[in-house]
């Protein structure tokens, strides 16, 4: 059987934790900061978790990791 080829553009947004969960950065923290609260800026930093019903087709996206 061949290899699965990684998809490029999941592997610079998802890390796979220890665990075996996914982690990604949060969507909304790029630019027009000025309107957003220092609140909701400082909640965006945190890592961003992969829902469970989704995890799958991540996973899918990258087999080798």
């Amino acid at each position: 059987m061949p290899k699965i080829k990684t998809n490029r553009a999941a592997a610079k947004r998802f890390r796979k934790t220890a665990s075996g969960k996914f982690k990604a950065g949060h969507a909304f923290k790029s630019h027009i900061l000025t309107k957003k609260s220092t609140k909701r800026k400082r909640g965006l930093r945190a890592p961003n978790h992969v829902k469970a019903c989704d995890t799958k087709s991540v996973a899918r996206m990258l087999p080798y990791l």
